[in-house]
């Protein structure tokens, strides 16, 4: 259609804005069209000269709802840039303004280079004229204008073409021989929609966006389009929505998901740049950008007026409902602040109110890890992203945490802790250990010389009770931690005898310095020395050698702590100990502990290594750790992984490759080995099957391999994310308390005494030693957890088993119990419930009413094992416990044994779905054992944030519905679903299963394949023909399908394998195939 005269055009627009925005809109398309592009620009022209003055324009913006006016740009004498540009507006789009000109003079503090060559997004556009501007004086490679509004991008297109031709339409070229044409386009979006959409990357992003909360709320939720009325338009350019943000409480909603939006698709190196009325005070401003991970700049600051046409009411509003204060002025010289509610009331009495306006820059600090982290909790952790706080004063915290937090998202991401590790430590944590070894002080370690413990003090109880010296001198900064009876004890010429309870291992303490240490062990000759390095001798390794020499000589054990002066460095300082092992393997005899705390934010977090060269010691030490902690908590290992990782990235790996080396192995016959007990535990001991092979599967070890729920995700990421946290926030004890009482009837009075620990067995060995020192008895019913009465026999309890039988469901019952105490001195019975390990049955109230009645008859003292629990089939069908009324019952009646108490053990991994966390609990209810368990102090305690973590999830708990319900009622459903699945595969197989009602395992009997023979074939030796028994049905089993279960040995019931069934999805389908595969060898 050809272009009317410009008075047709005018009589047009003058009937109303809708009017004019369509005749411009028709005017744009002859603009884009190439054939009429250059008379359409020349009609702008004719149009523009029409109205020549100011006020002339002004008139033609009243009466025919457009105008066209210059913005000048020269800034100083001999500015070779464009003087002006030439831009139109219309009424319902932002006109420019001071804000919009404070703007720009911010953006102009920054050099030339700042916007040269780069891709730039400037988001809430208007009109377009910074977007031109940007591109005219900068020469971007391209300038991305957006705005919401859809008439403001349409003006934004005709403004371009307005400035990128002369007035003849012909194209203004620039010094690259390109046009504004070339460098800039305008696009509708909501923020940074359309760059997201377009996966379109941005180096920088300036924005000068709404930052008052619209008084009309409702207003805000109309749809956007070209035909809505002018003021809803105009609106969008003073105010904003709610955004689901706590800087909403500032009306900083829109500039918080801007800055996150923007977080996503700038490039590392990128730099956001926004206008910050300073209304909410400048303290909050700059701390929306430093909270996400930016340094900030402030480029530009000045006053102007409050727009007379916006509405601070909202403001007002929050000040009444929060303590915060918004700042305001009075006049543009006023210097004192006044708040909303003051600075309302003075504007409505005329007066003219005016507010700071900054221009910030800012920058990523870390961008990859920071990027990383907000891609995680884009999804769905809204609560996380309003607590979340990536500003360190020191920059060495931000270094740590920073790249924790985007690793800690990445593993949470990619549900890495459903994968099975062993229990030495995480493969790849030990890799990295052995790597920074290598790298910084060229050690040539593997992760097969290196154990993972849950801390120091762990570390070297553990290697004192593996090797059960009658005497060890500790250096005196090690002893805190142990138990109070070896520190109490003088019987050094005490052997090991068949009375455990007298069996006590002496430890004289010893002064750090080597002299002294030294001659200590001179003369007292001790089997195990644990020292650690005095500072003014940790620079040479003359004091280590001296140890080395002086324990070798007298056949000691040496365990040297270098804790103190190991660094997580780049640049770690010398180190005598490590200087020597480079150049010298580890003798046999010497081992090397290190905990690790020395981190910049959590300085409790502990997880400690034992280095040894000797095979023997490495998996010693790691059936330990197995048998007495279980492994050590994965996070705390991620923790330090990331710390390690961070510190290898930079490095070229193996540019000096180090030959093979052997251990030397100590020649003296008097060398002590490791304890009789420890050494016969230790070969029988079904523990977890540790091999290279990465194809076992893992049906032999108590741990989830189910998904993690988003809520658990949730508060394990924010447990680490958050600063400073108080103690009420990490205070699990109520909770504790109401989980007990909620799920066994189980009440805690003022007397009774909560412990934590990293998990349930280290405080069930806890209880072991406690009825040891009592001279006691404990009491296993067969069919109890194995790798518990292996550790109760490895700390060298008197142990007896109860029997069971199959027609109880290998169950506990009343008359077998009353039966097996009778002749037992000091009874402590151990019960796994409500769901048993490893059957799966359930003790209903009746059953534990009974078994409870017995053991207060015989004064025995009981330890109810919950950790396997919670996760019961049919919760409604068996009623729960309420162990509250039969202990009241047993404790008022005229019970002549007192001694009879029942200690709650549990955990929260299996029922929370939390095997990322650790976390055990002990409920101990009278004072003497209290006083025994805390004679005994080398626990593991959990971490703050791990508390913190378990404090929000029983929280959410206790609403009895919602997500992390749901997410418990799918796994309990699965793990039925799983257990129906194995019984009819194990029962085509040949299998004789006992069904579970809950939990996470199940036991069967192989009766199809016993004293049958199999052929099995171990790499290039000849097939070898075996006959199948119970006590090598798990090894036959493995070595032909690689599928780990436990045996008969393990169960405490003849003939009966356990199975555990929470495992990964492909895992369980591959464990179901592995029995199939083995059926079919036996048959062959």
């Amino acid at each position: 259609m050809a272009l009317s005269s410009v008075d047709d055009f005018l009589k047009v627009c003058e009937h109303s804005g809708d009017a004019a925005y369509a005749a411009l809109r028709s005017l744009l398309e002859r603009l884009d069209d190439p054939k009429t592009r250059v008379d359409a620009r020349i009609f702008l022209s004719h149009l523009q000269k029409r109205f020549p003055s100011k006020e002339q324009a002004d008139l033609c913006f009243e009466t025919y709802h457009f105008r066209i006016e210059d913005v000048f740009l020269d800034q100083y004498e001999g500015y070779q840039g464009r003087k002006k540009l030439t831009m139109m507006v219309i009424p319902s789009i932002f006109i420019p303004e001071d804000w919009s000109f404070t703007f720009y003079e911010g953006l102009n503090r920054h050099p030339d280079s700042i916007f040269r060559d780069r891709t730039v997004a400037e988001l809430g556009c208007g009109n377009g004229w910074i977007s031109i501007a940007i591109a005219d004086k900068w020469l971007p490679s391209k300038v991305y204008g957006l705005d919401i509004n859809p008439r403001a991008v349409k003006i934004s297109w005709i403004n371009l073409y307005l400035n990128a031709l002369d007035e003849m339409g012909q194209p203004i070229y620039d010094g690259e021989k390109k046009t504004l044409l070339d460098r800039v386009e305008f696009h509708e979006s909501d923020l940074l929609s359309y760059c997201r959409d377009h996966d379109i990357q941005l180096e920088r992003i300036v924005g000068c966006i709404p930052q008052i909360l619209n008084p009309n709320p409702d207003a805000m939720s109309k749809i956007i389009t070209e035909n809505a009325s002018e003021e809803f338009l105009y609106s969008l350019s003073n105010y904003c929505a709610l955004q689901g943000f706590v800087e909403d409480q500032f009306g900083l909603g829109l500039i918080a998901r801007a800055v996150e939006e923007g977080i996503a698709v700038i490039k590392p190196m990128g730099i956001m740049i926004f206008n910050m009325g300073g209304r909410p005070g400048q303290g909050v401003c700059k701390r929306l950008f430093e909270r996400r991970g930016f340094r900030v700049n402030k480029l530009w600051q000045t006053k102007i007026l409050q727009a007379s046409d916006t509405d601070i009411s909202a403001l007002v509003e929050i000040e009444k409902n929060s303590p915060h204060r918004f700042e305001f002025f009075m006049g543009l010289s006023g210097d004192q602040p006044i708040c909303a509610r003051t600075a309302s009331a003075y504007g409505k009495a005329g007066g003219r109110i005016s507010h700071a306006l900054s221009v910030y820059s800012c920058q990523l600090r870390q961008p990859t890890q920071v990027k990383r982290i907000f891609e995680f909790l884009k999804n769905g952790f809204q609560e996380i992203r309003s607590s979340l706080d990536l500003f360190f004063e020191d920059d060495a915290v931000a270094d740590e945490k920073i790249p924790f937090l985007a690793y800690l998202a990445t593993i949470l991401n990619e549900s890495s802790f459903r994968t099975y590790e062993p229990p030495a430590g995480s493969k790849y944590f030990r890799n990295l250990i052995a790597g920074f070894m290598k790298t910084y002080h060229r050690i040539p370690l593997n992760a097969g010389n290196v154990v993972v413990f849950p801390s120091r003090n762990v570390a070297i109880e553990s290697a004192l009770r593996l090797f059960s010296p009658q005497l060890a001198i500790v250096d005196e900064h090690l002893t805190r931690h142990l138990p109070r009876s070896w520190l109490n004890s003088l019987a050094l010429g005490h052997t090991e005898n068949d009375n455990p309870a007298e069996d006590v291992l002496t430890v004289i303490e010893a002064p750090r310095q080597s002299e002294l240490m030294i001659e200590l062990i001179r003369k007292l000759k001790p089997q195990v020395v644990v020292s650690g390095i005095a500072q003014f001798e940790a620079v040479t390794s003359a004091a280590f050698v001296n140890l080395l020499d002086i324990t070798r000589e007298i056949g000691a054990r040496l365990f040297l702590d270098i804790s103190d002066h190991f660094e997580l460095s780049s640049l770690p300082s010398s180190n005598g100990v490590l200087k020597y092992v480079a150049e010298t393997p580890l003798p046999s005899h010497a081992a090397i502990v290190c905990g690790l705390v020395k981190n910049q934010v959590y300085s409790d977090l502990e997880v400690a290594f034992v280095i040894s060269e000797d095979d023997a010691i490495f998996k010693a030490l790691s059936k330990t750790v197995e048998l007495l902690e279980g492994n050590t908590a994965l996070i705390s290992q991620s923790y330090y992984g990331c710390l390690f990782h961070e510190l290898l990235s930079f490095q070229l790996s193996d540019r000096h490759p180090s030959a093979r080396r052997d251990s030397e192995k100590v020649k003296s016959a008097e060398m002590i080995g490791f304890s009789s007990s420890a050494l016969s535990v230790l070969d029988n001991a079904e523990l977890s099957i540790n091999e290279t092979n990465n194809s076992l599967i893992h049906m032999d070890i108590d741990q989830s391999f189910l998904p993690l729920p988003s809520l658990v995700k949730a508060a394990i990421f924010e447990s680490f994310a958050r600063q400073n946290l108080i103690e009420s926030e990490t205070d699990v004890t109520p909770s504790i308390k109401q989980y007990i009482k909620d799920n066994y009837g189980f009440s805690v009075g003022s007397g009774t005494e909560l412990i934590y620990a990293d998990s349930s067995l280290a405080l069930f060995n806890k209880l072991i030693l406690c009825c040891i020192q009592e001279g006691g008895t404990l009491c296993f019913p067969a069919g109890s957890n194995g790798n518990y009465v292996s550790a109760a026999k490895f700390l060298k309890a008197n142990i007896i088993h109860i029997p069971t039988n199959t027609a109880d469901g290998f169950k506990l019952t009343e008359k077998t119990l009353s039966s097996a105490l009778e002749t037992v001195s000091k009874p402590w019975v151990y019960i796994s419930g409500p769901t048993i390990n490893p059957t799966g049955l359930i003790y209903n109230n009746k059953e534990i009413d009974d078994i409870l009645r017995v053991c207060a008859k015989f004064g025995a003292r009981v330890i109810i094992d919950t950790s396997f629990s919670g996760l019961e089939f049919e919760f409604e069908g068996w009623g729960g416990w309420n162990l509250a009324e039969t202990l009241s019952k047993l404790n008022n009646s005229s019970n002549p044994y007192p001694s009879f108490c029942v200690s709650l053990l549990g955990g929260l991994s299996l029922k929370m779905l939390t095997r990322a966390l650790k976390f055990g609990y002990l409920v101990l209810n009278q004072p003497a054992l209290v006083d025994a368990f805390y004679s005994f102090p080398g626990l593991s305690k959990p971490h703050s944030t791990v508390k913190y973590a378990v404090k929000k999830l029983l929280g959410l708990r206790e609403q009895k519905s919602g997500v992390l319900w749901d997410a418990v009622a799918e796994n309990i459903r699965n793990l039925e679903s799983r257990s129906k699945r194995l019984k009819e595969t194990l029962k085509s197989c040949g299998w004789d299963v006992l069904e579970p009602q809950g939990g996470i395992s199940m036991v069967a009997k192989p009766s199809a394949y016993l004293n049958k023979t199999v052929k099995l074939k171990a790499g290039s030796s000849p097939e070898n023909e075996v006959k199948l028994v119970d006590s090598n049905f798990r090894e036959v089993i493995h070595k032909a399908t690689g599928l780990c279960i436990n045996s008969g040995s393990w169960t405490g019931i003849p003939g009966y394998c356990r199975f555990t069934i929470a495992l990964e999805d492909s895992e369980f389908e591959g464990a179901l195939d592995c029995l199939a595969k083995f059926k079919s060898i036996i048959n062959y």
